[in-house]
């Protein structure tokens, strides 16, 4: 069995979350979802658990991020093209998302990135596999 990675984010508002993401083409697993929390669905082995900030808690002792202020990480996802990063991006931004950086394109990669309605910042990137640079090492 492949490992599975589960994202955990708080949200301020799950409903306003889901609507977001949905815009954005993520599907939900009605299993996994509650008042609480839900699983949004990235691929067959990635997924994101939205949790309401008071659920969150639940789970550690330590204080939540406030992503106004701070970056607790940085959720990065390959794209299949130039255009697919910067689709999402775009899907994002109509949907409020805000834009923290211009793209970087580096030629043999390219990566745009947004911050979503509650300050999680999420990285789209292309790589292009005939064009990374030899290992110098």
């Amino acid at each position: 069995m492949a490992t599975q990675i589960f994202v955990n984010l708080g949200v301020s508002d799950l409903n306003r979350s889901v609507e977001f993401f949905t815009k954005l083409g993520y599907t939900f697993n009605p299993q996994f979802t509650d008042e609480k929390a839900t699983c949004m669905i990235i691929s067959d082995t990635i997924y994101v658990m939205l949790l309401t900030k008071p659920f969150f808690q639940t789970f550690t002792t330590k204080e939540i991020v406030d992503t106004s202020k701070a970056i607790e990480c940085s959720i990065a996802l390959s794209a299949d093209s130039k255009d697919a990063v910067n689709e999402m991006v775009d899907k994002a931004v109509a949907a409020g998302a805000t834009v923290p950086n211009p793209a970087t394109d580096y030629g043999f990669m390219y990566q745009h990135s947004f911050d979503d309605l509650d300050g999680h910042h999420w990285e789209y990137c292309w790589m292009d596999p005939n064009g990374m640079p030899e290992h110098q090492g």
